[in-house]
């Protein structure tokens, strides 16, 4: 990897590590550079997914303040997350190319219409709360067998995974959005880390990348979160839809 690329590959790895701390989809800026540089898919998609666990955990941490009273709901989704994580992960080294082509795509932008819509879907909820009928406070089980199927694709190709956690999040549970962004930062550490702990067994990294990567991604990590933060609901429900509308046209193409 020459000087140039080191640096590219760097800046990605800021970028994404503060996309994924506020959104999601970081991979989507990772992922090209490294195939830019010469490497595999595969090997790109591994040596990605170790590279940003330190993202992942930095966003988190920023986050800390609104991951307060939620340690129950986080360890309970955890144990799925982790579970969905190492299913992905050997989906990815099982599964034919042209699977990829037609589970993400559709994933992604299912993902986006209820994150769209989770305002007049969320509405309806409490109307129908409001005449009686029950409501979950940790979303029963639709959203843990929702989230685990999120983290099986999270640990096969992890761009707009934290869309599509925020989607399901949203409309079962009655939380600030900048709360469900906490435990979303959580969910995709676990994933990542898992599904990286796996590959580390049955996969070639690329050392120098995974290295530059986890740098980069603590950083913007840092930074996102600090941004991510003072954002209101309205705003960070058009970046998610924004930053996914990009995500699924990169992907379609």
């Amino acid at each position: 990897m020459t000087p140039p690329e080191m640096l590219g590959v760097f800046a990605a790895g800021v970028g994404a590590g503060a996309m994924n701390a506020v959104v999601g989809s970081g991979t989507l800026v990772t992922f090209p550079v490294l195939l830019a540089t010469g490497l595999s898919p595969v090997t790109a998609t591994v040596s990605n997914a170790l590279g940003l666990i330190p993202g992942s955990v930095s966003g988190a941490i920023g986050y800390r303040r609104e991951l307060a009273g939620q340690g129950r709901r986080v360890r309970r989704l955890g144990v799925g997350a982790a579970l969905g994580g190492l299913c992905g992960a050997t989906l990815l080294l099982a599964l034919p190319a042209e699977a990829f082509e037609t589970i993400v795509p559709t994933l992604v932008g299912l993902a986006l219409v209820l994150v769209a819509f989770q305002p007049l879907i969320g509405r309806k909820v409490r109307s129908r709360r409001a005449k009686g009928h029950p409501s979950r406070r940790d979303g029963g089980w639709p959203l843990s067998a929702g989230l685990t199927l999120a983290s099986v694709y999270g640990g096969y190709f992890s761009a707009a995974q934290g869309i599509i956690y925020m989607s399901l999040m949203g409309l079962l549970l009655d939380e600030p959005l900048q709360r469900l962004n906490a435990v979303k930062n959580v969910l995709s550490a676990i994933v990542n880390t898992v599904a990286a702990a796996f590959f580390l067994f049955v996969a070639d990294f690329d050392w120098t990348a995974v290295a530059l990567i986890a740098a980069g991604s603590a950083l913007g990590g840092q930074l996102g979160a600090k941004a991510g933060r003072r954002f209101s609901p309205a705003v960070l429900r058009a970046l998610i839809v924004t930053i996914g509308t990009v995500a699924l046209v990169q992907l379609l193409r």
